[in-house]
């Protein structure tokens, strides 16, 4: 399959159409799960998915290494290719690697302002073409209503899409999670995850200024990758 067809058959097309086109530039996305759940994998399915966009990504994470969020790429692109049997795998990989890079922050500490130099360095001196930012495991009960409004202008300014994941203590909820309530008027979209015996269903819970519709999709813990339920 080319890479074009695989991008148009791509699950995520889903939630795409579902989120009226996604979170879109200057905006927040939020995937929250428990711990363990699936989270940052969503997030790094939705990565790939842009960088296959020919998108640049950036992946900022609270990790000690980035090395398990690196292995964690390889084996998403690695099982996408397989499902869709892409062409010229190994090149299409060494050119979305490319538009990719990985950050850490020790997350004790941590500001708003600090991911925003690195960033605004990033693009400004580095002269990488940021187009997305996905931030991974972010601690938002430190967080605050105004920390988070200074994220979203800084992403206004820069053109950027944030998508952020999230850990709740609460599987079965329905609505909009209690870690993030306070902070859900500067957040565009709210992903919930809610694991099952064989799957982790994806549930919309916040789309914008819409009524969430169902997306029918779920993670496969397995391969890692969202599909069609």
């Amino acid at each position: 399959m080319v890479q074009t067809e695989l991008i148009s058959r791509s699950p995520l097309r889903i939630l795409e159409r579902s989120t009226h086109g996604g979170v879109g530039k200057g905006n927040i996305g939020v995937i929250a799960g428990t711990k363990g759940s699936g989270a940052t994998a969503c997030l790094v399915h939705i990565a790939t998915d842009q960088l296959f966009q020919n998108r640049h990504v950036v992946h900022i994470s609270f990790l000690e290494s980035t090395q398990h969020i690196i292995s964690w790429y390889e084996d998403i692109f690695s099982e996408i290719s397989k499902r869709y049997k892409l062409d010229n795998a190994m090149t299409v990989h060494d050119e979305i690697v490319k538009n990719r890079v990985v950050i850490n922050f020790a997350q004790s500490g941590v500001h708003a302002a600090e991911m925003e130099k690195s960033l605004a360095a990033l693009v400004e001196k580095a002269h990488f073409n940021a187009e997305v930012v996905v931030i991974d495991n972010y601690d938002f009960t430190i967080s605050s209503v105004e920390e988070l409004a200074e994220l979203k202008g800084f992403a206004e300014k820069f053109g950027l899409e944030l998508w952020f994941s999230a850990c709740i203590s609460d599987n079965d909820g329905v609505g909009v999670p209690k870690e993030l309530e306070k902070l859900a008027e500067e957040m565009c979209v709210i992903i919930r995850l809610k694991q099952t015996k064989d799957h982790v269903h994806l549930k919309l819970v916040k789309d914008h200024d819409s009524v969430p519709s169902d997306l029918h999709l779920a993670l496969d813990p397995v391969v890692l990758l969202i599909a069609e339920e």
